[in-house]
């Protein structure tokens, strides 16, 4: 086999599982970005290997993503202790009422990537995270997590107990209904802008949370602020603030509907609610530039 052939059928196998490799990634780092340099670098580690060495490369493309990301996630943990205001995971836009057909997977996909999850899996230790990504996430046996880190597995199961336990024990109950979310959304974003104070209160829960992320980049509020009447008015507040060619419109963001605003053309700002028993338990407002690069506003018919 030549060179480019061998080069050309390592490709092939890596493309083939490029997807399942950024949503490891992704789900370990919160950061799309990240996530796409890991995957770059498994895909060099996967060029210069033995291949023919290799039994399973699915397994092995795995492995080495997995542990590619626990490093790069202890090193943004230290850095994330400096970071300017709440640090809320990188918004990606998503097509799974496209894609997948199937109601069930759709909503365990949407969960695994939902803001609320991904803000929980902040709290786990890198592996932890991993354990629980891997097998919460896409279904991996615990042996296989088990190479994967390099553990034994009754380690890997006591990993994935404690990890498990933590964040059902700090996981709030959301409704999970897209379309009474999309539409929660529409009439939320009627009453921001159309400066309906009264109008707000009655869509958010009694304690109700804004987190807002501007990584000191953008306009966004320091600390989380809790109740109705506190984020009412905070939201009543900036619904005054005008941008260049405003546009605003709805998407698909971490399996949910969300709200993109554009400013010029160019993300401004993503915001997304989650719902508990029909009302806003949690409003996330996410303007920093540089988690804004997994949305995109839709492009016009052609």
């Amino acid at each position: 086999m030549t060179d480019d052939t061998a080069t050309s059928a390592a490709a092939e196998v890596f493309e083939e599982h490029r997807r399942l490799l950024t949503g490891v990634a992704y789900r370990m780092l919160g950061r799309f970005a990240d996530a796409e340099d890991v995957v770059q670098e498994a895909w060099l580690r996967w060029a210069d290997a033995d291949r023919d060495a290799v039994r399973e490369p699915r397994a092995y493309l795995v492995t080495v993503t997995t542990r590619l990301a626990i490093d790069r996630l202890r090193q943004a943990q230290s850095r994330r202790e400096s970071y300017v205001g709440p640090w809320l995971p990188e918004p990606v836009a998503t097509d799974f009422g496209q894609t997948v057909p199937d109601a069930a997977e759709r909503v365990v996909l949407a969960e695994s990537v939902s803001l609320a999850l991904l803000v929980l899996l902040e709290s786990l230790s890198p592996l932890e995270r991993a354990v629980f990504v891997l097998r919460e996430a896409f279904g991996f046996h615990y042996a296989d997590i088990a190479t994967a880190l390099d553990r034994a597995e009754p380690a890997v199961r006591q990993l994935a107990t404690r990890a498990r336990r933590h964040i059902d024990e700090r996981r709030p109950r959301y409704d999970a209904d897209p379309a009474a979310t999309a539409a929660v959304t529409e009439r939320f974003l009627s009453a921001a802008l159309g400066g309906d104070l009264q109008g707000l209160l009655t869509l958010l829960a009694p304690d109700v949370r804004l987190i807002g992320d501007g990584g000191g980049l953008q306009k966004a509020p320091l600390r989380v602020i809790e109740s109705a009447s506190k984020v009412g008015r905070f939201l009543h507040a900036i619904a005054g603030n005008s941008l260049p060619e405003p546009a605003f419109t709805f998407q698909e963001v971490n399996g949910a509907p969300a709200v993109v605003i554009t400013s010029q053309g160019a993300p401004h700002t993503v915001l997304a609610l989650d719902l508990t028993d029909g009302l806003v338990s949690c409003v996330y407002v996410l303007t920093n530039p540089e988690k804004l690069g997994g949305v995109r506003p839709p492009k016009p018919d052609a």
